[in-house]
C-alpha cells in the first residue's frame, strides 16, 4: 500500500528538488539557478490557506540515511476560464510536475500521486485535465485515460517578438 498525502508548505523545497530532477530527465541537463528559490517561494504561497491553488500529492522517502524527504510528487493547478457548453464549470486542470526520485522508481509512485491529483481535480469541479508528457511517461498517462486533444499554439513573451496591432 502506497501512503500518499497532500503536500504542505514545508514540502516546497523538496517539490522544487523533484522538479529539477524532472527537468534533468526531460532534457538531459541539470539547470540549477535562481528559478529554484522563486519556485520554492511560489509553491509555499500556493500551498497555503483554505483555498490553496496548487494541488500537490507526495510519497515520503523511506527515512534512510541520506535519502530525500520526498520520494515522488504529482503537482497541478486549476485554471478558471469562462464556462462553455462542454465545460460548464469553466475549471480546467493542468498537471505540470510528476517526478519520482531515481532511488524510488518502479514502485508505482507516479501513478499513485497522479491519481490522487486527479481525484483532487474532480473535487475542485474540473472538467478537463491537460498535461505534457515525455515519450517515456506517455504510456502511463494513456493507461490512465489521457488522450490526444489539440495542438496548442504558444508564444514566449520573453522573446520580445510581439508586435502591436495597427
Amino acid at each position: 500500500m502506497i501512503e500518499i498525502r497532500a503536500a504542505v508548505p514545508g514540502d516546497a523545497a523538496e517539490l522544487v528538488r523533484l522538479r529539477r530532477l524532472m527537468f534533468r530527465a526531460m532534457n538531459g541537463e541539470d539547470q540549477p539557478g535562481g528559478w529554484e528559490r522563486e519556485a520554492e517561494t511560489v509553491a509555499r504561497r500556493l500551498l497555503t490557506g483554505p483555498e490553496a491553488r496548487l494541488g500537490a500529492f507526495v510519497v515520503a522517502g523511506d527515512g534512510a540515511a541520506g535519502a530525500p524527504h520526498l520520494a515522488a510528487c504529482a503537482v497541478g493547478t486549476v485554471e478558471q476560464r469562462l464556462p462553455a457548453p462542454g465545460h460548464p464549470s469553466g475549471r480546467f486542470g493542468f498537471v505540470f510536475n510528476v517526478c519520482t526520485d531515481p532511488r524510488y522508481r518502479g514502485r508505482g509512485y507516479a501513478r499513485a500521486t497522479t491519481e490522487a491529483l486527479l481525484d483532487w481535480f474532480a473535487e475542485q469541479g474540473v472538467s478537463r485535465v491537460d498535461l505534457h508528457a515525455t515519450d517515456g511517461a506517455e504510456p502511463l498517462y494513456r493507461s490512465m485515460g489521457f488522450h490526444e486533444h489539440s495542438t496548442p499554439l504558444s508564444l514566449d513573451l520573453r522573446a520580445g517578438v510581439r508586435r502591436k496591432a495597427g
